[in-house]
């Protein structure tokens, strides 16, 4: 008896291989030899293979009710030779252990010519007459899913067992126990019934020592432990464990070169990262040629300009600036500073500013201050409150204010903001999805304007409720070695009863829809979707074309539009001793643009790195 469960157990363990056989000669023929004669001919009839690419395979049951169910099985019945042969005769045999059949062998094989024939004894379904509940607790019966009644009088099969097995044990690893065991007690066997109980031992529990980094980086352990939320004296967590080295490839400034290991000592676990720095801190500058729409066969000069610094001293604060002149007289300034960690706590705070001039028309300024939180599993939550001043510049006529295009305007607004990322490198992903979605909600009030009659406000809502949507989904399909494909869609939605042209979204240029000029639509709603192909030349070099569709809409007062303007091109990106040359053709037609060469974009520019 004792034997059978031990015979038992190693099958429900998955450790099953198919008999050892022996490969019998081919039958001698029918006619009759001298015996000397025999017995020279009969070794090269042994060692004789069967001809290549026309191996048969013929598998019959040993009795009536293994062939009844052997009926249920689909198999390669032709091989290309005797070894994929042999392969499948295992893989049959396997998945008949898998199914209950514990005891299914081939029992016979041998060579007849070009056919490979096997005897197969598939034997009696074994299943579960019981299986008891040892010591498992509330919590581990509930994350494994296991229920006594669901093993009464089913199947025995090994593989479902294992993946039991296996997620008690990962919930014992997700809660300090790294070293548990499970296994099968007080197993009997009545016929083809198997009755046990299922046990765990936990060992001890095992908690983090401390965090440390190997190879040549200024980031500190203080702040990737607080970072990866490994904190001592914590429960270990191997999730957390396998879930931090996606959270390493989120920051820019640093690159593992290998996994990252776990030390037992006792009951204390030490992690050991290998990172290095990479270049992240950043000062680039770009020049745009494009037509200028006051002077016929002249071009205007456009320009931006970054600096981005992170990882100041190792401790992951980062500070960003960006300017831009997008037309004549039309400014862009952006400021970003990130503080992870504040006051020891888990938590990033953030501050943005950004400006923007618009020619003579109009200036908005639009700060914004955030509080963000990484999650291991899910991404990173924020949330956050923006002000939002827009105002008329004194250029504008009082009949333009009448029209309701723009209005001097305050706006209040708090959000929510989740971003998810598993892209596999910050700079040159080839593979993985980010996910952006952002909503917020306030109040916009409008401001009087000294220009205007007071009478003029009285058909207006001076306060009104607003809502703002955002989304930005981007996946990156891995095409080869050298090679991936780029899905992006990118969208906002501005929801307000009146919504004025220096409240809407702007859209065109390189960072949104291609084949335009910066900032060239004005769009209280609006989607674009890009389709791009990048084929890599080096690890930070790669060519590509593209596709960019876009829809808007522009709802004013009195006047409301909408178009689905696409662009097209090229471009290459490519390192230099200074840096990574970028440039960029493209071509976009629109309503307000035909599509001509006249009307092309080309961008170029130096990324530089230190």
């Amino acid at each position: 008896m004792y034997k059978i469960a031990a015979f038992l157990c190693c099958l429900m363990l998955c450790l099953v291989q198919v008999r050892a056989q022996e490969v019998q000669p081919p039958p001698t023929p029918a006619k009759q030899e001298p015996a000397k004669k025999a017995e020279e001919k009969q070794p090269e009839k042994t060692q004789k293979a069967p001809p290549a690419n026309r191996m048969q395979l013929s598998v019959k049951a040993v009795d009536a009710g293994g062939a009844q169910v052997l009926r249920r099985y689909n198999f390669r019945q032709a091989l290309p030779d005797s070894a994929e042969a042999l392969k499948e005769v295992r893989a049959l045999v396997y998945r008949l252990q898998q199914d209950a059949f514990l005891l299914a062998s081939a029992d016979s094989l041998y060579f007849g010519r070009d056919t490979l024939h096997v005897k197969l004894y598939v034997g009696q379904p074994f299943a579960w007459a019981q299986l008891r509940n040892g010591n498992l607790s509330e919590g581990i019966l509930v994350e494994a899913g296991f229920r006594e009644k669901f093993y009464n009088n089913v199947p025995f099969k090994p593989a479902e067992y294992v993946k039991l097995q296996q997620r008690i044990l990962d919930y014992a690893e997700r809660n300090g126990y790294p070293f548990a065991n499970v296994w099968l007690d007080s197993v009997s066997i009545n016929g083809n019934q198997v009755a046990a109980t299922l046990m765990v031992e936990k060992a001890f529990a095992v908690t983090y020592d401390t965090l440390e980094i190997v190879g040549k980086t200024k980031t500190q352990p203080k702040f990737l432990m607080r970072y990866l939320q490994l904190l001592p004296g914590q429960l270990y967590n191997q999730d957390q464990i396998n879930a931090s080295e996606r959270m390493l490839t989120q920051l820019p400034y640093i690159k593992a070169t290998r996994p990252a290991q776990v030390r037992f000592t006792s009951d204390k676990a030490k992690v050991y990262y290998y990172l290095e720095d990479r270049q992240a801190n950043q000062i680039d500058g770009v020049v745009g040629f494009l037509p200028d729409p006051n002077r016929q066969d002249k071009l205007l000069i456009t320009g931006e300009a970054n600096l981005n610094i992170r990882n100041i001293r190792g401790s992951g604060k980062q500070l960003g600036l960006q300017w831009r002149r997008v037309s004549a007289g039309s400014v862009v300034l952006n400021g970003e500073y990130l503080h992870p960690n504040f006051l020891g706590s888990p938590f990033e705070v953030g501050t943005k500013f950004s400006l923007l001039k618009q020619d003579s028309t109009f200036i908005t300024v639009q700060p914004r201050l955030q509080l963000g939180y990484y999650t291991l599993k899910y991404g990173k939550f924020s949330v956050f409150t923006e002000w939002r001043n827009s105002r008329i510049l004194s250029e504008v006529s009082p009949q333009r204010l009448q029209q309701l295009d723009l209005a001097d305007a305050q706006t209040t607004t708090y959000g929510l903001n989740y971003l998810w990322n598993n892209l596999d490198d910050f700079y040159f992903p080839r593979r993985g999805r980010l996910l952006e979605l952002q909503f917020s909600a306030g109040t916009k009030k409008l401001l009087r304007n000294a220009d205007l009659e007071k009478s003029f406000y009285d058909t207006l809502d001076m306060k009104t409720s607003q809502l703002s949507l955002s989304l930005r989904l981007e996946n990156f399909l891995r095409l080869g070695k050298n090679s991936a494909l780029l899905t992006r869609l990118r969208g906002e939605a501005l929801l307000n009863d009146q919504i004025f042209l220096n409240d809407m979204y702007r859209l065109g240029g390189l960072s949104s829809l291609r084949g335009f000029d910066d900032y060239f639509f004005y769009a209280s709603s609006y989607a674009v979707g890009t389709l791009e192909y990048r084929l890599f030349t080096a690890s930070d070099s790669y060519a590509l074309l593209f596709y960019d569709q876009g829809y808007y809409r522009s709802d004013l007062e009195r006047l409301s539009a909408e178009d689905y303007p696409f662009g097209v091109g090229a471009g290459i990106s490519f390192s230099t001793a200074a840096g990574i040359f970028q440039l960029v053709y493209s071509l976009g037609q629109s309503e307000q643009q035909s599509l001509s060469f006249k009307y092309s974009k080309i961008h170029f520019g130096i990324t530089s790195k230190f």
